[in-house]
């Protein structure tokens, strides 16, 4: 089975092409058959010599239905394109054109119509066809003459189109299942039915489907297909199909949602793409319109160099990798020029800089994709996430399999190297800080999920203790408040339970900060907030204790130890906390033997 699509400058004979291929009419409404012009997309099909099933899709040629005709040729990957004879090369055949060449199709055919009206004409309109058409992938494709009316060229038509679809490379039967929807209706006694284009993959009766849209996703069942007006069991590529599905009303569907494998499609409202512009020499307007298969969706762009960009849409689409994207002035109503998606789901841009190095990272990359170089970009990539890239399932040389992640090697090399130089620069930059804390860790590297940490400290050469990353063997140093902490100590030598007031810290600067820096370095110890002791005042305390008559009180210990209540409390609770003393009730505390 295969889908062609039309495209051509208004009332160049499309329509009237198809309907001599077919004997089926695609103009469905009244309103285009009264008035000679296609406004919609049409639909039509027959078997051509070789016994090959070929579906039409026949698009509008007037500038006004431009979206529509971006719709039609939006999923299909086979082009006829049609210039009249008695008129030649004409305005909506630019657009065409460059719809063709944004869309990147490489398969079709031109067809010179009309030549019974300019016989002599032929000729010289081949050759503007072809000087038109150089630079997009129908630059070599054949040229068939022909008359609608008189029936001169369509049997040759028919066997040009045989050789041209058996060149066609075969679509995945089994592949996941996107169906772009272009119409929504209803049939008496069946319900809403959608039709579209199945371009991968097999849809059957009784399938469960995704349908997502503009107002999210919902899960709906095949009740029934329909391919050619025939009811069918199942439908695969490439076909056109007619789907009628339970579980939604006609209201709730919209040209541009699409039938989707459940679970295997992620959306997205941002992507980095490759554009192509129609004109080399003109920008691309920082608005636009986006066609995705049937899709017409708003977007930002924000350029990255002269060939990348990232789009912002209005709305998330369900695309992936190497995707083709039309882009539309809607001021000027014209092709700007097409994009091909490089990444669906690209990293965010928050520093300065951020756009020339995806610039940099984009450059060089094939739209088919590239494993490798997938998880490279991203350092580490979960692999659900390329799964529903497309990417395939063997692990590449380079890449490290943690869990659900996908890690690159020399990411994760860079990761840790990163890791130490920043941790032995702030030991440089502030002697009193203790180490790096995680939370600074996962947030310096940019790491895209906080669990990868631990494999960037596995190897990483680095002492975590107490949340805190450190050098090996690093102690903090006091620096300016080395001669303050050793005047302390001096005081407390001489009366090791006499702790130094607020005031008297605050004269000699030392803040939260030194004093911390003094206890990781074993010259001081901390009992609450602005309250500090010897390292050897626990054990003294516990000295002094043990002599007195068991149980004690807070008031007993503190004259025992000469010291003040302020003191003797804390004191008293971290030797609760070593389990060297044990408290019996509110007043009373005994030495544990």
């Amino acid at each position: 089975m295969f889908v062609v699509a039309t495209a051509g400058h208004v009332d160049h004979g499309k329509s009237t092409l198809v309907r001599a291929l077919t004997g089926i009419e695609p103009d469905r409404w009244a309103e285009e058959q009264r008035r000679g012009l296609t406004i919609d997309l049409g639909f039509a099909w027959t078997a051509l010599p070789s016994g090959r099933e070929l579906a039409f899709v026949d698009v509008p040629g007037h500038e006004r239905f431009l979206g529509n005709m971006l719709a039609g040729l939006g999923p299909v990957p086979v082009v006829c394109f049609v210039v009249a004879a008695d008129e030649g090369w004409s305005a909506q055949s630019d657009d065409h054109r460059d719809a063709v060449a944004a869309l990147g199709i490489e398969h079709g055919l031109v067809v010179i119509t009309k030549t019974d009206r300019a016989p002599d004409a032929v000729a010289a309109v081949t050759a503007q066809a072809r000087r038109e058409l150089a630079g997009t992938g129908l630059a070599e494709a054949p040229v068939v003459a022909v008359s609608a009316v008189t029936g001169d060229g369509l049997d040759e038509l028919r066997v040009v189109l045989d050789a041209v679809l058996a060149d066609v490379p075969p679509p995945d039967p089994k592949a996941r299942v996107r169906i772009w929807i272009d119409r929504a209706f209803t049939v008496v006694g069946a319900g809403t039915v959608v039709t579209g284009t199945v371009a991968a993959g097999t849809v059957r009766v009784g399938d469960e489907l995704e349908l997502f849209g503009g107002r999210g996703t919902r899960r709906v069942t095949v009740r029934g297909l329909q391919r050619h007006g025939a009811a069918a069991d199942a439908v695969g590529p490439v076909s056109r199909v007619a789907v009628n599905l339970r579980g939604v009303a006609v209201e709730e569907i919209h040209r541009g949602d699409a039938l989707l494998t459940p679970g295997q499609w992620r959306v997205t409202g941002v992507v980095d793409v490759r554009i192509a512009p129609s004109d080399p020499d003109a920008a691309v307007p920082v608005w636009i319109t986006v066609h995705a298969g049937t899709a017409a969706v708003p977007a930002r762009v924000r350029p990255f160099d002269g060939e990348h960009a990232r789009l912002t849409l209005a709305r998330d689409l369900p695309l992936v990798l190497g995707d083709p994207l039309v882009l539309r002035d809607p001021g000027e109503k014209r092709v700007v020029g097409g994009a091909r998606v490089l990444d669906a789901h690209p990293p965010a841009l928050r520093r300065r800089g951020d756009g020339a190095r995806r610039a940099e990272a984009l450059a060089g990359r094939g739209s088919d994709g590239d494993l490798l170089a997938e998880v490279s970009r991203r350092g580490a990539v979960r692999r659900e996430r390329l799964d529903d890239l497309g990417f395939g399932a063997g692990v590449p040389d380079g890449v490290r399999v943690i869990g659900q992640w996908w890690i690159h090697d020399a990411a994760l090399d860079a990761w840790q190297a990163r890791l130490r130089g920043l941790v032995a620069e702030l030991h440089e930059r502030d002697p009193l800080a203790a180490g790096m804390s995680l939370g600074a860790a996962r947030e310096a590297l940019e790491l895209p999920d906080p669990s990868l940490l631990s494999a960037v400290l596995d190897g990483a050469g680095l002492e975590a203790e107490g949340g805190r990353l450190a050098m090996p063997g690093h102690r903090a140093e006091l620096g300016p408040a080395e001669a303050a902490v050793a005047e302390i100590e001096r005081r407390l030598a001489e009366a090791p339970f006499a702790a130094p007031e607020a005031d008297e810290l605050a004269a000699l600067q030392l803040g939260a900060r030194e004093l911390a820096a003094a206890e990781r370095a074993g010259r001081l110890i901390r009992l609450a907030e602005g309250i500090v002791l010897a390292p050897r005042a626990p054990a003294l305390a516990m000295r002094e204790l043990a002599r007195l008559a068991q149980p004690f009180t807070v008031s007993q210990a503190r004259q025992a130890l000469g010291t003040s209540r302020r003191v003797a409390v804390p004191l008293l609770e971290l030797l609760d906390g070593r389990g060297w003393t044990r408290r019996l009730d509110a007043g009373r505390r005994e030495v544990v033997r």
